[in-house]
């Protein structure tokens, strides 16, 4: 391979790629080289991995004013994160020198356009001319066939392939290598995967796919022509496109490197974890050379230094769900690495991100901007992750003495899954410490238990997802089959008016089994989905749910003969399902139907959309314009919005945020909407637009009053705001690291949350007049307390409200207590005589009833006191909670030396049989005790059994 006259950077590479495909006559191409668009630049489209962005347009479901609907071709270098699903590499990562969870993928695309012949000769024109790679090292593999999934051999690769390589160098593999799925369903079909032998002049054919580091798979062309649906494969309407190379590979090639972590971009973060460490630089070695870890361990690090960087910078964070828990398994791997197999002193997995933020900084600019919040998280997590080390490794210890004890030398695959599952320890770490411990893991039956777990998963998933209803949705099948019957998509622009029934037509019936066609139709009882030629109900989208109502079924008539419950609506590439049951009557294709919107629930949903707007100006006027949306909410009950924030609100936060709400409402704001192209849109100054949403083209904007609010949005509205009529922000709580949640209501919820307010504010306005000295105030003001926590009003006035109940609280308690100093100055005095009685009468053990109110400290003092009049004596004490209450009762007892000696009368046996009458309990030692009992009606017989218990040592008399 002749590279001399070109210095492949990584960044030259990835640039060189995104050129080749952007010449004519390739054009009408979109260039992605960041994962994570900022949002204020709609050009930059592409927001997921691999072809997942692209799905909607494989699968036929892409609105017709979306750009994407007119995507022909497209090329980019995408960040891809693979840490989980089919697609899981992490386990692998650092154990050998081609495997990472971040990587970025070159990715061409065609959709419809080219299929195989020119995305091969595209292929071999790029590696060949343009990155000059040997021809001679170059392997080509293709789809042998699967009986099992009724597909031929893909002859049509193979023979594409042989006018550029020889036969031996074309290879069939089977549906393992060769057949491209993403997940259970969704786009996929055969592909052809380009290796390359980085040795040479051998015959490597017996290496392609045989995970050998030397002959790697570069390239992936895959053939989208199908669709994996629950129970078979469906043939596509238009056959796709989708490639991806690794960039890291190849950058391996052209740099003459024979590991991707000896290329540049690997370089600063090696040399940075060197100084953190005392085992010495990064060497290189793998596998059985890598006896002690040490340079698995630096390339683990390494890459998931880089993997927590983009995602954290794209607005993931570590937590306990989802991608977070796999990002936070991740961070604790990298730093299990460190800490164990470096001897990294805690905090430095976080030194690292600078390093990467410099390394990919030009290129991605997110990570520039996001380096202070990536640098908090890494290191909150980071040092979080150290206690859980120390349990699990408590833990590991202690589980291997029990195995050894009972001479066990495996640890179970459901312990170590317990350990990786619960306590978030990693498996490998595990299997580390056994073989340093002598022992082994059940590696098969901890496959087992994540295999059950991961099942378990996607059946709760599915059922999630069905509900009781069969799961109707439109692919690229169903959606070119109305094409085919020039079926055109739903004319939804009614979406916007009011208080309409508008006539319609069934265009199409969609049940489980498929389209009805001639004379089927769909009866009562039936759940279907049904096409109309236009619809007056809104499909969900942009957070907002789907409108719900009826179908009126119409003769020639006109008269109605039957009713169809609509329960949601969706839409797929411009045509609208409107998903329900059939209550009465019969309904087929070509019916006149009326649709009939519940507007009354609309008009619970609107202000709420409306007033979610406001919400995110006022948290930007608040909290800064970092405060970026997350996710939303608006259904007929409430709104709720997710938007990115490190830290609580406070009170006075949230307090500004409302005030700034209800002033919109007060002000009675009008809401504006207009239909635009998507190039004026985006020109209008301090417009706002979701991450990761792509906007149709025209799109449409809304705009609240002059300029507190200006969106991109397609849900229903108000046309003011005063139709609101309120506005309560009734929580703010956390959904992720970084990630806040304020929930709010308006209209009737909202009147009642203020009227609830109001009444909560009166009753701890009367509380709060009430003298210190009130019986019984601590309680009142606690079981309000405890109904205000429940209670459906402002979270402001609940915080407020709250601390004012605690205030109550503690004047009462300190008011109490100042009472109890003193009533028990006065028992003091009283127990005293009856201590100086006892010894005028030489009694060896007392008795007495000590109006106290169960307090421990007060009981400690007459102790004290008896201790110190009457040190040979045995006393015990009985005091009621409340006087004469019947209910919770305090015993506690002190005996001398003396006595336990002679008479082997000990404190904590005395309380126990004391309290046992009233199934109380009480402990201690021989010389002091006390114990309580809780619902104790016979005081009286507690003060018998303690002289029974004192008579049946000593002689005793009561006083």
């Amino acid at each position: 391979m002749d590279t001399d006259t070109v210095v492949w950077t990584t960044d030259k590479v990835r640039s060189t790629f995104i050129d080749f495909f952007e010449q004519e006559p390739r054009s009408h191409t979109f260039q992605r080289s960041s994962a994570c668009a900022p949002l204020n630049d709609p050009t930059l489209l592409f927001t997921n991995a691999g072809m997942n962005q692209f799905k909607p347009v494989f699968l036929g479901q892409v609105d017709p004013n979306s750009p994407l609907a007119n995507v022909q071709r497209a090329v980019n270098s995408q960040k891809c994160i693979r840490a989980g699903g089919k697609h899981n590499d992490l386990e692998d990562v650092g154990r050998d020198t081609y495997h990472h969870t971040f990587f970025e993928m070159l990715g061409s695309w065609s959709f419809g356009d080219y299929f195989k012949k020119e995305a091969i000769d595209y292929a071999w024109q790029l590696l060949t001319e343009v990155y000059r790679l040997d021809p001679d090292r170059l392997y080509a593999t293709y789809f042998q066939g699967d009986d099992a999934l009724g597909l031929a051999p893909d002859f049509e690769a193979r023979d594409l392939w042989l006018r550029y390589l020889p036969a031996a160098r074309v290879i069939g593999c089977d549906v393992r290598d060769n057949f491209w799925e993403m997940g259970e369903v969704g786009p996929c079909g055969p592909c052809s995967e380009i290796h390359y032998d980085r040795i040479g002049n051998r015959d490597a054919a017996a290496f392609v796919n045989a995970d050998d580091p030397q002959v790697i798979e570069i390239w992936n062309i895959v053939f989208i022509q199908y669709n994996r649906e629950p129970d078979k494969l469906q043939t596509l309407p238009a056959k796709h496109i989708d490639t991806g190379m690794g960039l890291e590979r190849l950058v391996s090639i052209l740099q003459n490197k024979d590991s991707n972590y000896d290329i540049d971009v690997f370089q600063p973060l090696f040399a940075k974890l060197a100084t953190h460490t005392d085992r010495g630089p990064y060497t290189g070695r793998v596998g059985t050379d890598d006896v002690d870890l040490k340079d698995t361990a630096y390339r683990a690090i390494a890459d998931h230094a880089r993997t927590l960087a983009f995602a954290i910078a794209d607005g993931a964070v570590p937590n306990n769900e989802g991608r977070g828990y796999v990002l936070r398994r991740i961070l604790r791997r990298a730093t299990r690495y460190g800490q164990q197999i470096l001897h990294c002193a805690p905090g430095f997995f976080a030194t690292l991100i600078p390093v990467v933020v410099e390394t990919f900084g030009e290129t991605y600019p997110e990570l520039r901007a996001a380096e202070s919040t990536i640098l908090e998280i890494v290191q909150e997590e980071e040092q979080a992750f150290g206690d859980m080390l120390d349990r699990g490794i408590k833990f590991f210890t202690e589980l291997e003495g029990e195995l050894k004890e009972n001479k066990v030398l495996e640890i179970s695959g459901e312990k170590a899954f317990f350990m990786y599952d619960t306590l978030g320890f990693p498996v490998d770490l595990t299997e580390l410490m056994a073989q340093e411990a002598g022992l082994s893991v059940d590696m098969a039956g901890f496959a087992n238990a994540m295999e059950t777990q991961k099942t378990r998963s996607r059946q709760a998933q599915k059922t999630a997802r069905a509900g009781n209803a069969p799961v109707l949705e439109l692919v690229a099948e169903q959606t070119a089959w109305l094409v085919d019957q020039n079926v055109l998509p739903t004319d939804d622009g009614f979406k916007y008016k009011w208080d309409v029934q508008l006539p319609a037509t069934v265009m199409a019936l969609y049940g489980k089994d498929g389209f009805l066609t001639g004379d089927s139709t769909a009866d009562q009882g039936d759940f279907v989905g049904i096409v109309l030629d236009k619809s007056s109900f809104y499909a969900e989208a942009g957070g907002q749910e789907a409108d719900v109502g009826t179908l009126e079924f119409l003769d020639e008539a006109g008269t109605i003969t039957g009713r169809f419950t609509v329960t949601d609506v969706q839409v797929y590439a411009g045509f609208l399902l409107h998903k329900g049951a059939v209550e009465e009557g019969s309904i087929a294709v070509d019916q006149a139907v009326n649709c009939k919107v519940d507007y009354e629930r609309r008009r619970m949903i609107a202000p709420n959309h409306s007033m979610t707007h406001v919400l995110n100006a006022a948290l930007r006027n608040v909290l800064g314009e970092k405060c970026d949306q997350r996710g939303s909410l608006c259904n007929n009950e409430k709104l709720r919005f997710d938007f990115a924030h490190k830290r609580a609100m406070t009170m006075l936060e949230i307090k500004a945020v409302e005030e700034f709400c209800q002033k919109s409402v007060a002000d009675a704001q009008p809401v504006k909407s207009k239909v635009m192209s998507l190039a004026d849109a985006q020109a209008i100054d301090g417009v706002r637009a979701v991450f990761g949403e792509v906007y149709p083209d025209p799109v449409r904007v809304i705009a609240i009053g002059d300029s507190s609010s200006v969106e991109f949005c397609g849900g229903t509205h108000l046309e003011n705001t005063a139709e609101a009529e309120a506005f309560v922000l009734v929580e703010e709580t956390a959904v992720a690291k970084g990630i806040r949640r304020v929930t709010a209501v308006t209209k009737d919820a909202a009147k009642r949350a203020l009227a609830g307010g109001v009444k909560f504010q009166a009753l701890v306005d009367k509380i709060e007049q009430l003298p210190a000295t009130t019986s019984g105030l601590y309680k009142q003001a606690g079981s309000a307390r405890k109904d205000l926590d429940a209670a459906f009003v402002s979270a402001v006035l609940k915080a407020e409200l709250r601390t004012r109940l605690e205030a109550i609280q503690k004047k009462a308690n300190d008011a109490a207590k100042k009472a109890l100093q003193q009533r028990v100055d006065l028992v003091l005095n009283d127990v005293k005589k009856d201590v100086a009685v006892a010894l005028e009468e030489k009694m060896q053990t007392l008795v007495l009833n000590v109006d106290i109110a169960a307090d421990s400290k007060a009981s400690q003092r007459v102790m004290n006191t008896v201790k110190e009049i009457a040190p040979e004596m045995a006393f015990l004490g009985v005091s009621e909670a409340e006087s004469g209450s019947g209910g919770k009762i305090m015993a506690f007892a002190v005996v001398p030396d003396r006595l336990m000696e002679e008479f082997d009368l000990r404190a904590d046996e005395w309380i126990r049989a004391t309290l046992e009458s009233c199934g109380g309990r009480g402990g201690g030692k021989p010389g002091s005790a006390q114990g309580q009992a809780q619902d104790c009606a016979d005081v009286s017989g507690v003060m018998d059994a303690a002289n029974a218990f004192a008579s049946s040592k000593v002689q005793s008399k009561t006083l």
